[in-house]
């Protein structure tokens, strides 16, 4: 109790303890001295000092609290600080590059740092805008995402880089300078020079530098005569011969003395290395996919990604390839698990901490596969025309259109990129979009390896070789086999539920096709035609119905899958109408459940009210929810996106059991269904009604068949007409898919954005395109039978051409170009109406081909095939010699060509008994027509021939009329040994060609000249001949393969001449092919390039309001035809007549330099039919008000707006680049416009 009382009383006051608190540091921990006083700190009391913000400061002082200002003589107020002069500021010069660096050297084992070596850097002077090396430093931090149009690409992978001789021999008009012959060594008023003479020296010691001889070019040659001369005597130290090579090395020639240290270094230090084995030439290899991984654990025991499933075989190859960092083209089949590579890739570069980029060919697609891996990976960024999500992330998603950008813009992405994933490599087929593809991977650089994806292809393995000799690397090629969901096709011919069973097999799981059930398809529906014309007296149409027989067949059809449990299911139909039509006929449908009806509305509205009011009450929106409660779904670009989206999710969730889709939705992202159905098949490809092509077929038929649901999918072809024809049901499902087929053409902004650029040429682009591959394939061959051509050349004999032989060239040359016209007259008159009718039964011709040499013939039948005509000929020939009878086994000598023989044909006669044959001609084995007409029997004789072949009739004699016809064309061949008269083409054939005409007078010249030879009378004549031709025809093949090995042999080379033409006399390139500014604005456009340039630099735009520029601006990205109305405003009218104007002109500068593309074809791809609902959009209009504008789907309008404002943004880059801020905001403004409400409303993916 006393205790607890004395622990109660109040301490003492703090202050009066002989103690006092100390905290020491910022870690808590406190100590006790024995000095009474307050606690302290060791530490500063409030917080550190900071100086104010100079902004904050300004406004305060001068906009807040404008006190300090006088009250009279404002004007007068202000402040002036005088400006110090600094005249060596302007000799102030950044400092020079750091020539070397310090490099750690560590312990190979423990890494262990042994020391600092310093090493001399390379390239230190490059810049982006100066060189296309990885060398070179990064730009901006702004810069490095999409880069600048300013900035050099990064050089293409497979490209040799060029030297600076090579250079140098480009510019046309730098005179030419022979740098070892033509230099002046002796500067004027000297007496002595630069000794440039190579000196020989003993070997250095390994690991030592030779610094006189490192030196030696720089020797002004200021030592002492009698020491130069010892030097070069044979015995001084420099004129050992024992240990001197035998020939002295050239000059080395560097651009500064670190780089010929480091050259030199690196000879000494380096052992010899064996020679290199040339490049291996198969450069795709096929991987066999059909023997088991037993190892495949073994190789990879810590792989960088793990699934929940087993891989396949042909994925195990895959990733044991690109741990190898080798490049893969994988080919499989629709929903075969082609997307497992790419998350593999994607997981490795993770793992290697570098960068991949995963390109798609539609927008829609690169935001579903966005969802997917950022919910696998985490780290995975977009980009698209208007998006940009997490740019900073290892996984890039992006459409090829902007990895195209960035290559060309020298993005320094590209720097850390380790892989590039090509998903649907097949849409290189495209012919407005595949030039992409091949423009990307010609440009990518040599680190980044590539991974094709692609359905199956035919020709997988020739488009993976062009891509190997492309980058110079192997492209291994995996294909599957088979489709992990095997399909059954089948033809559907019910319309009514009495019909509903008639469901026949067409196409089995094996791939067998049965004819059985195409007939039992044809009976049930001839049978129903049979019946209806019994009942109504008249034959059922043949041709589709109306909507009321498409509900019928849809109800029927519907019903049967529902009864087999084959829901869900996708229907093809190829016109955005009819899908419409085809879902909304079906009101009496209801597929879904309660429970599935809530789960849908309450889906729908979490989606929806992303929107505004407005918008949540679309007409589209209602209808298409309203059937989304249903079960029921549509699909195409007439759809918003938002509900496109909606859709594809509802369906992947199971909750939409029929979607109604056009083509579009069998690209891209795996959404299978149970079973697919074909409205038609028959579609319209924008020019034509067709039928499917095979290619088409297995895509879209492709979507049957859930991987682990379904043994099999099934496919059924609805059959609402006629059933088609067996062959075209057969071609179009068992025929082989389309090849990849190159769609390369030259584009304003390919050519410019390589001519900005010194070291890239627009021909190294063609040569290495997937047209010129199958001619360019066989370079390497070429430039082997070049050397070994010249070889052979350089080691033939000179001929003799003097005295009497002095026109022995020209009497060569004269002969073969007679030859060579008579060749094209002969060509002329074959392909002529009257020709042809000449050639009739019992014309006398002479035929000349493998065969047969200058020898008579009559013909006995003509083919009835106008396209590729026949002429089946009685020819004459030698008898053929017995197996018993002596043979002349040596080689023919080649005959010399006397003046006779070149004017004349020197008929062919027989040397020993004359024989004949029956020989098929074609046009070109038709060397004369003559005169003269025999009468023959053609069919008697054709027929004694054929029979005389047969084993036991060869020994009979031929026929009287056979035997007529040989002697007759004897006799004119006795008669007439230099040929016999010809049709004369212009006075007989009545060809009045201007080449064939002015052939035959140069025909007639150069028969008169080599009547007048002189060399023909020369004895020596005949060697000599064979002498220069020998020498001749190999300097022709040489010259055929040089021009195979040239840009002169480039298919789009003409093309490419008249395109600079075009931007040289519009002002976008100079002369000597420099870009200029409108050039370089140009290079900033993603289309229409030239009429957006022009219109900048015209102000056709600067004098309009924001609004009034969207909407003319629409033309250039509006697809869909239109007129654009009468009540547009006077200055939007004026607007399209001076873009129409504007685009007018450039198209006539397109025809005068030579173009194909005429004026109003250029004029017309320009589409003003939503000028106004642009316009109304801008200025604000509700989008459920714009619909009454314009009979154009939501889609396709909100498709345009969209590519309307990434125009809007690349003009508003442009306006910068040229200087004009005042058109830079305005487009910045309509953009900002543009941008809202449901147009702009964020991807559900992205969500």
């Amino acid at each position: 109790m006393l205790e607890t009382e004395r622990l109660v009383l109040p301490p003492p006051d703090p202050l009066d303890l002989p103690l006092r608190a100390l905290e020491v540091g910022c870690t808590g921990r406190w100590e006790l001295l024995n000095v009474p006083g307050a606690p302290e700190s060791t530490l500063p009391h409030g917080l550190p000092p900071c100086a104010p913000a100079l902004q904050q400061e300004a406004e305060q002082l001068f906009l807040s609290c404008p006190a300090w200002l006088p009250l009279h003589a404002v004007e007068h107020s202000a402040r002036k600080w005088p400006r110090k002069t600094d005249p060596w500021s302007l000799l102030a010069a950044p400092g020079a590059p750091v020539p070397s660096d310090l490099q750690a050297q560590r312990h190979p084992t423990t890494g262990q740092i042994l020391g600092y070596k310093e090493v001399l850097l390379e390239n230190t002077s490059l810049s982006a805008t100066t060189s296309l090396s990885l060398r070179r430093p990064p730009g901006p931090a702004s810069q490095s995402l999409w880069g600048n149009p300013t900035q050099y690409p990064f050089w293409p992978g497979g490209m040799d880089e060029p030297t600076i001789t090579d250079l140098n021999t480009r510019e046309e008009a730098e005179e030419e300078i022979d740098f070892e012959k033509d230099l002046l060594t002796v500067p004027p008023g000297f007496k002595k020079g630069v000794d440039f003479a190579p000196k020989d020296h003993p070997a250095p010691v390994p690991g030592l530098l030779s610094l006189s001889r490192l030196l030696e070019p720089l020797d002004l040659g200021g030592g002492d005569e009698d020491e130069s001369e010892a030097v070069g005597q044979p015995g001084g130290p420099g004129g050992d011969t024992a240990s001197s090579p035998p020939s002295s090395a050239p000059l080395a020639r560097a651009s500064s003395l670190e780089d010929l240290v480091l050259k030199d270094a690196s000879t000494v230090m380096s052992s010899p290395e064996p020679p290199k084995p040339p490049p291996q030439e198969q450069w795709a290899v096929p991987v066999d996919v059909t023997s088991p991984v037993g190892d495949f654990y073994r190789l990879i025991p810590q792989p960088a990604f793990k699934w929940a499933f087993e891989p396949d075989v042909f994925q195990k190859q895959a990733i044991l390839h690109l741990e190898r960092h080798d490049s893969v083209f994988v080919a499989a089949h629709t929903s075969a698990g082609k997307t497992v590579v790419a998350e593999y890739a994607i997981a490795l570069a993770q793992k290697h901490m570098t960068r991949t980029i995963y390109t798609s060919p539609i927008k829609a697609l690169s935001n579903q596969k966005f969802r997917d891996f950022r919910n696998t990976f985490g780290d995975v960024g977009l980009l698209t025309g208007d998006v940009q999500l997490h740019p900073e992330a290892s996984c890039l998603i992006m459409t090829t259109e902007i990895l195209r950008s960035m290559l060309y813009s020298g993005s320094d992405v590209i720097r850390d990129l380790e892989w590039v994933i090509f998903d649907e490599v097949h849409y290189i087929n495209d012919a407005e979009r595949g030039v992409v593809w091949e423009e990307v991977l010609i440009m990518l650089p040599d680190h980044v390896s590539i991974i094709l994806l692609s359905a199956t292809v035919p020709n997988a393995l020739e488009f993976a070789d062009w891509i190997g000799r492309l980058k110079r690397r192997q492209i291994f090629v995996i294909s599957t086999v088979s489709r992990p969901v095997p399909l059954e096709h089948y033809l559907f011919t019910g319309n009514s539920p009495k019909t509903q069973g008639e469901l026949f097999l067409l196409l089995d799981s094996r791939g067998a096709f049965h004819t059985k059930g195409y007939y039992a398809a044809v009976e049930a529906k001839k049978e129903r035609t049979s019946k209806h014309a019994q009942t109504f007296g008249a034959k059922q149409p043949t041709h589709q119905g109306g909507p009321a027989q498409d509900r019928g067949v849809y109800l029927s059809l519907l019903a049967s899958l529902r009864t087999r449990a084959q829901l869900p299911v996708v229907v093809f139909t190829f016109s955005r109408g009819r899908c419409d039509e085809q879902a909304s006929g079906l009101t009496s449908l209801d597929l879904t459940t309660s429970s599935e009806k809530s789960e849908i509305h309450l889906f729908l509205q979490r989606c929806l009210a992303r929107l505004r009011g407005s918008d949540r009450q679309l007409p589209q929106v209602l209808h298409m929810s309203e059937l989304l409660r249903r079960g029921l779904g549509v699909h195409h670009s007439g759809i918003l996106p938002i509900l496109k989206e909606i859709v594809e999710m509802l369906f992947s969730r199971g909750l939409v059991k029929v979607l109604f889709a056009t083509e579009t939705f069998a690209m891209g992202v795996n959404m299978p269904a149970r079973t697919v159905v074909f409205d038609s098949m028959r579609k319209h490809d924008g020019s034509t009604f067709r039928d499917l092509l095979p290619g088409e077929y297995v895509q879209m038929a492709g979507r049957a068949g859930r991987r682990g649901l379904d043994p099999t999918g099934t496919v059924i072809l609805l059959c609402k007409g006629r059933v088609p024809e067996m062959a075209d049901l057969h071609r179009m499902m068992m025929g082989k898919p389309s090849q990849l087929q190159s769609q390369f053409r030259l584009t304003y902004t390919m050519i410019l954005n390589l001519l900005r650029v010194d070291a890239l040429r627009v021909e190294d682009m063609m040569k290495r395109s997937f047209s010129e591959f199958p001619a360019r394939k066989d370079s390497k061959a070429h430039e082997e039978a070049l050397a070994e051509l010249t070889k052979r050349l350089e080691a033939l004999e000179e001929p003799d051409m003097t005295g009497q032989l002095a026109d022995l060239l020209e009497y060569y040359s004269w002969g073969e170009e007679l030859t060579e016209i008579r060749a094209v007259i002969q060509r002329r008159i074959m392909e002529s109406v009257n020709g042809l009718k000449s050639l009739s039964v019992g014309r006398v011709v002479v035929v000349k081909n493998e065969e047969h040499h200058n020898a008579l013939g009559v013909i006995l039948q003509v083919s009835s095939n106008s396209t590729s005509r026949v002429f089946t000929t009685l020819v004459l020939c030698d008898k053929p010699v017995m197996a018993g009878d002596p043979q002349d086994g040596g080689p023919a000598t080649p005959a010399v060509p006397h003046p006779d023989d070149l004017v004349g044909f020197k008929l062919f006669l027989p040397e020993g008994p004359c024989d004949h044959t029956v020989a098929k001609l074609q046009p070109a084995d038709v060397a004369a027509v003559s005169t003269k007409v025999l009468r023959v029997s053609g069919e008697k004789i054709l027929e004694d021939f054929t029979r005389r072949q047969q084993p036991k009739f060869r020994k009979d004699p031929p026929l009287a009329a056979v035997t007529t016809a040989v002697q007759e064309l004897l006799r004119l061949a006795q008669a007439y040994p230099a040929g016999p008269p010809t049709l004369d083409p212009v006075n007989d054939l009545q060809l009045k060609d201007v080449s064939v005409v002015e052939g035959g007078l140069r025909a007639r010249k150069l028969e008169e000249l080599i009547r007048g030879a002189q060399c023909v009378h020369s004895p020596r004549f005949p060697a000599q001949y064979l002498k220069l031709q020998e020498r001749m025809h190999i300097r022709k093949e040489m010259e055929r393969l040089r021009f195979l090995l040239s840009d002169q042999s480039l298919l789009l080379l003409p093309e490419y001449h008249q395109r600079v033409e075009v931007l040289r006399t519009l002002g976008y390139v100079d002369e000597a092919g420099t870009v200029k500014l409108a050039g370089q604005v140009a290079c900033a456009m993603s289309s229409h390039e030239l009429l957006l340039t022009e219109l900048m630099f015209d102000n056709a735009l600067s004098t309009l309001r924001p609004e009034e520029i969207a909407a003319l601006l629409s033309g250039l990205v509006c697809q869909s035809p239109g007129d654009p109305g009468d009540q547009l405003p006077s200055t939007l009218k004026e607007g399209i007549e001076r873009v129409q104007a504007v685009a007018k002109r450039i198209g006539e500068v397109q025809v005068a330099c030579g173009l194909n593309q005429t004026v109003e074809e250029f004029v017309g791809e320009l589409n003003f039919g939503l000028v106004e609902v642009v316009y109304e959009w801008a200025r604000g209009m509700p989008f459920s008000e714009l619909a009454g504008l314009s009979g154009t789907p939501e889609g396709l309008v909100v498709r345009c707006i969209q590519r309307l404002a990434e125009m809007c943004r690349s003009l508003r880059g442009a306006a910068r680049l040229v200087g004009e801020p005042v058109l830079g905001a305005k487009m910045e403004t309509a953009a900002t416009l543009l941008r809202r409400d449901i147009v702009f409303a964020a991807s559900l993916y992205t969500q």
